[in-house]
């Protein structure tokens, strides 16, 4: 009797322990939301909410307890009871501030673009320049009059506008291929600040969705799907800035979304040749809900800048006393430049454990710049002005399937997916000009027609405490330049085809703590006119990367982050725009070390920081001329947030770059900067009233430097030195928003 009794027991335990509960998570208005994080505080099992909000979770026994999380949410605890074997569960989240703590490490979250967007979050974007700075480790100075865009630093690389990192806003590639000035060129000034909702980014070439330029990176910005409220801004400060923008909401039901957004910008800088620069935007986003779960998100924007430009100015012209550090030597530069885009994304919502994305997209671009970099170097009567210009339209679309299924009785999650890339380039040029009106001579004069397709698999195994996920990616590339500046018609073209594999691991033995390991090969490519003048060779310089690091969340208001890595690039060899000709840089090596940190000291206090390193070497020169100009070494972000002080929110932001080597020898050094920013704002009714100081401390600083031979007009010999764009000093705005 004894023994049967013991059986029973037995037999009751085994069934406990095998017992799936399955459940439905929904916000407050009763809708489904997708990847909430659940984990089993006793069995430390843990699953995800499907596209429908659904979930199951194994191993689950009475009073065990089940942990919700998702970011902007309160977390919630939930205790099984017996019944809940033979019934479906509903937890309900309550909207809430985003914190550390609705944080959680598991395979399924980036935690790192989690927490990025707790950063963008706590502090928002106060200019377009801002967008850029919310991706720990990244670096970017401003060296044109405000139009032109930003140059990037980013893991030890002088990414200039975009060689080796991948920018997108909602899918729409930002980078340019073939650019009139540069290879990569990217302008993110079409996006209103105000719009931005999340940041996505990744390190190293390890993304398999990511293709052109992933080298040192990719960021991908999110826009809002809907606005919380219509509101109104406007802001005045120091050297003519004057700012306005304007956010509507149009339609808000339980099916659809819209709204409208404009700004207007206008500047003058605290140079002695005023920039006179001034850019408009619009954008509208339509989002709407079809029967059979299928989404759809329209949007339309479009922006156009004009300036004028100081330039870059040399040491020993300050240093005489012949002009100040905010004077010019030709202040005849500056340039417009304008963008139309259309976008459409789809996302069909299959079943439980399937869907289809897709999106389509066409953008129209203009550009016109006029530079002088070595003054009367090679034109010692007229100067040496030149002039670069485009006019491209951009055809694409990308479509990929996902599912969540099961192998070997583990999770596995698989996406495939291809797409085309089409640039229609037309009569991008370089020409030696005068005074912007007179053209002397042209340098550089054709057609460019690319196409990239690509498709790529990514998958995502998970066994115990690892996961596992391997991805590989294929692209297809057609060059065709056509040389207008022949007699004869000259259309040549080259293509290559290109494999990248990757490979993540990652080790959650809980939900606070992670180890991940990353390797893969990423590429950028070279621009038409150099893959075409060099018959096909060194079209796409292959990037080989590696990453271990860690994630840990110390306590529920702590979390730390590090990274240690490398990256081998077969070939820094990219079309200088600027000069018009091909210069090979050969092989390089870099390795770094990344940390940062986020605490919440209080619910009103948050902290942050971010500190990079990076050694980074040619690996074909003797020592001591193996030094990549312009490559920083030490890089750092960080600062401290505070809001719900009664009325009073803000904070006070720093960035820091170290002294670097200008030139191969490091006889020419770009002096380093740290340079603090600070906001508070203050809350009325409706009304919001702020306060912007930049460079808080007006800190003497140079935030674009370049080691250029350069002439001036009475100079018998040219003189190869640093030439900066001086950084802005104290820079204080007023700034007042109205909400309805």
């Amino acid at each position: 009797m004894k023994s049967k009794l013991l059986w029973v027991v037995l037999l009751c335990c085994a069934f406990v322990k095998a017992q799936t509960l399955s459940g439905v998570v929904t916000n407050q208005n009763n809708q489904p939301i997708e990847d909430v994080a659940i984990f089993n505080k006793n069995s430390s099992t843990h699953s995800h909410t499907n596209a429908n909000g659904e979930f199951t979770i194994d191993k689950t026994t009475t009073n065990d307890k089940l942990y919700f999380s998702y970011l902007g949410f309160s977390p919630y605890t939930y205790t099984v009871k017996t019944a809940d074997s033979n019934t479906q569960i509903t937890i309900i989240l309550t909207q809430n501030a985003v914190s550390l703590e609705q944080i959680v490490i598991s395979p399924k979250v980036d935690v790192l673009n989690s927490i990025v967007n707790i950063d963008l979050e706590n502090n928002p974007v106060k200019n377009s320049q801002e967008i850029l700075r919310k991706v720990p480790g990244l670096i970017i100075g401003q060296h044109a009059g405000g139009g032109k865009a930003e140059q990037i630093f980013l893991r030890g690389f002088d990414i200039d506008h975009g060689t080796d990192i991948n920018l997108t806003v909602d899918g729409l590639p930002v980078n340019m291929v073939s650019h009139a000035h540069g290879q990569g060129y990217s302008d993110l000034h079409f996006l209103i600040p105000e719009t931005l909702d999340k940041i996505e980014f990744g390190k190293g070439p390890y993304y398999a969705e990511r293709g052109d330029f992933t080298t040192a990176g990719y960021v991908a910005f999110k826009t809002k799907d809907n606005v919380k409220n219509s509101f109104i801004s406007q802001e005045i400060g120091d050297f003519n800035a004057f700012r306005t923008v304007g956010v509507f909401k149009l339609l808000e039901t339980e099916t659809s979304n819209a709204y409208v957004a404009s700004s207007l910008n206008t500047f003058d800088g605290p140079y002695e040749s005023p920039q006179n620069f001034n850019r408009f935007n619009i954008m509208g986003k339509y989002t709407f809900e079809l029967a059979g779960d299928q989404k759809i998100s329209l949007l339309a924007s479009h922006f156009t800048s004009k300036w004028d430009a100081s330039g870059q100015i040399p040491q020993r012209a300050v240093d005489a006393g012949l002009i100040g550090r905010f004077g010019a030597v030709d202040d005849t530069e500056g340039g417009t430049t304008s963008r139309t885009n259309f976008l459409v994304n789809h996302v069909n919502k299959l079943n439980d454990h399937s869907k289809l994305e897709s999106s389509a997209y066409v953008s129209h671009y203009d550009f016109e710049l006029f530079s002088n970099f070595t003054f009367f170097l090679e034109d010692p009567v007229n100067g040496d002005q030149i002039r670069q210009f485009e006019d491209r339209t951009i055809l694409g679309f990308q479509t990929a399937y996902s599912e969540d299924t099961s192998f070997f009785e583990n999770d596995f999650e698989y996406t495939a997916g291809a797409g085309v890339r089409y640039d229609d380039v037309n009569d991008i040029q370089l020409s030696r000009t005068k005074n912007r009106d007179q053209l002397l001579e042209r340098l550089a004069f054709g057609n460019v027609d690319q196409i990239n397709t690509f498709g790529f698999i990514k998958t995502k195994y998970t066994t115990g405490d690892f996961t596992l996920s391997p991805e590989i990616r294929l692209d297809y590339f057609k060059f065709d330049y056509e040389n207008k500046l022949t007699e004869t018609y000259d259309n040549k073209s080259e293509s290559k085809v290109f494999a990248s594999p990757k490979f993540k691991a990652t080790y959650n033995p809980n939900q606070q703590f992670q180890l991940f390991a990353k390797t893969g090969i990423g590429f950028h490519s070279n621009d038409a006119r150099v893959v075409v003048a060099n018959n096909g060779e060194d079209i796409l310089p292959a990037a080989y990367g590696a990453d271990l690091g860690a994630i840990y969340k110390v306590t529920d208001k702590l979390v730390l982050n590090s990274a240690v890595w490398a990256l081998f690039l077969e070939q820094e060899f990219v079309y200088v725009g600027d000069a018009g000709i091909v210069e090979p840089s050969g092989k390089t090596r870099r390795t770094g070390i990344d940390f940062g940190a986020r605490y919440e000291a209080f619910n009103w206090l948050y902290l942050f920081g971010d500190i990079n390193y990076t050694y980074g070497r040619s690996t074909e020169e003797a020592d001591g001329e193996d030094f990549i100009p312009l490559a920083p070494d030490v890089t750092s972000t960080g600062g401290v947030s505070f809001e719900n002080i009664g009325a009073f929110s803000g904070g006070l932001n720093y960035r820091y770059i170290k002294d670097r080597p200008a030139n191969e020898d490091n006889s020419i050094v770009a002096e380093g900067y740290f340079v603090t920013d600070l906001t508070a704002n203050y809350t009325y009714k409706n009304f919001v009233f702020s306060v912007i100081v930049e460079n808080l401390f007006d800190t003497e600083w140079n935030e674009t430097q370049f080691a250029t031979e350069s002439r001036l007009f009475n100079e018998p010999e040219a003189v190869e030195e640093i030439h900066f764009t001086p950084g802005t000093p104290f820079f204080i705005r007023g700034k007042v928003t109205v909400n309805f």
